[in-house]
């Protein structure tokens, strides 16, 4: 495997660092400033001038739906090309809006150019593709264990020229941004199928359909995620036309899997450019302070912690490198362990290594002030997000041992009685 980032790769890399240096990073502190205000102001969830005016200049400088491999409507990058990107990207939340890179947006633009009708991309994909409306993906539920995808309720049932929709769902990320037009929701449309595989179908409802209710918003640590946010939404008697099906009925594991897998190794992406900030503000912070007579750079146990970030950082962008190339030269479906391990490993190091620089910051560490306490907050999340470690860790065991359990069964078949 030759990992070598290629002349177009390394010029794009050179490109982004110096648009997060002079636009992004100064205009962090302005985005917190206007969301406060409008939450001041009694309305958290509009857009910001701020992140509109960056996604102007990153239109501007051709920094722009990077995403989508082999994609007329991305920049024509391999899951390997893109990998660098989107860790650069990952170093700031704003980043990643702002090249019209973010999730869900990015698994539900692909699930769109893959999957959707050509009336259903002019109506939806082209205005995401170009930054005018923003999207949710519907598929959690409060009422059940959704990390086994086969237990969710939600009731899509045919009736007459319509699908008539029925569901609770929560965690839908963006749900409450004023800028979301279309929520991609999972449900049931043959309930009573013997493939349970096959009983989910995947369907587009725009959100100024009658019975689309925002029950609340819900925070991840305290932080309300404005404008963006995660919410709970009520489909009470939603009707959406027939058309608005993706790909037919009981083929939404399908979809799923076509989403999920460059989403996760996206997320994955991101957490490495994440971890990355995290360890270099834990080192400015450690040679510039004080303690017992030293800086805490000089104290062994701050030394060893950095050297394991660093170790840890790389095994992880290694592992995601991996993922990718296999990913781009055999498909999704042959890279699903790779994807598996670093689900679990690329959150895991991140909340490692920010938790660190946490402790080398002290109190200010869990402040408002350096970012760290909510850049945790994220990783945390994406332990649970696209499936729970547990989900990765069993089905990466159950691959491990298939091998050797065909064996033990072809053994006994031909062990005389």
């Amino acid at each position: 495997m030759n990992f070598e980032y290629t002349p177009k790769v390394r010029e794009l890399q050179q490109r982004l660092e110096s648009f997060l240096e002079r636009h992004v990073l100064p205009a962090e502190a302005d985005f917190a400033a206007e969301v406060a205000a409008n939450r001041a102001a009694g309305n958290a969830w509009q857009p910001t001038r701020v992140m509109e005016v960056l996604k102007q200049q990153a239109r501007a400088e051709g920094l722009w739906n990077l995403f989508l491999p082999d994609s007329a409507h991305g920049a024509g990058l391999s899951n390997l090309e893109y990998a660098p990107l989107c860790e650069i990207m990952g170093r700031s939340p704003l980043a990643p809006e702002a090249c019209n890179c973010s999730a869900p947006d990015t698994g539900n633009m692909e699930v769109l150019e893959r999957y959707g009708t050509p009336e259903q991309q002019q109506r939806w994909l082209q205005p995401l593709l170009r930054g005018e409306i923003r999207s949710g993906f519907a598929m959690t539920e409060p009422a059940v264990a959704s990390s086994d995808a086969t237990n969710i309720q939600a009731s899509i049932r045919r009736d007459g020229a319509h699908y008539v929709i029925h569901a609770r769902k929560w965690w839908t990320s963006g749900a409450n941004d004023p800028r979301c037009k279309v929520l991609i929701l999972m449900g049931k449309t043959d309930p009573d199928h013997p493939d349970r595989h096959r009983r989910q179908s995947m369907i587009l409802v725009p959100t100024e359909t009658p019975g689309v209710t925002i029950v609340r918003n819900l925070e991840v640590f305290g932080y309300d995620d404005a404008p963006h946010g995660h919410a709970e939404v009520d489909f009470a008697e939603v009707r959406v036309p027939l058309d608005h099906m993706l790909l037919g009925e009981g083929r939404g594991f399908e979809i799923a899997q076509g989403r999920l897998g460059p989403g996760r190794i996206h997320h994955c992406m991101r957490l490495i450019g994440l971890a990355e900030r995290a360890l270099q503000d834990m080192c400015r912070r450690v040679v510039s302070r004080r303690a017992f007579g030293r800086t805490l750079a000089e104290h062994g146990v701050t030394r060893e912690r950095i050297a394991e970030a660093r170790m840890r950082i790389d095994q992880a962008r290694w592992l995601v490198l991996s993922a990718a190339d296999k990913m781009d030269r055999l498909g999704n479906k042959v890279a699903r362990k790779e994807i598996a391990m670093i689900k679990v490993v690329a959150p895991n190091m991140a909340c490692q290594v920010i938790d660190w620089a946490i402790q080398a910051h002290g109190g200010a560490g869990v402040s408002q002030d350096f970012g760290l306490a909510q850049a945790y907050a994220n990783a945390r999340t994406l332990r649970l997000a696209d499936g729970p470690d547990e989900v990765h860790r069993d089905q990466l065991a159950r691959m491990e041992l298939e091998p050797y359990a065909a064996a033990a069964r072809g053994a006994g078949a031909s062990t005389p009685s």
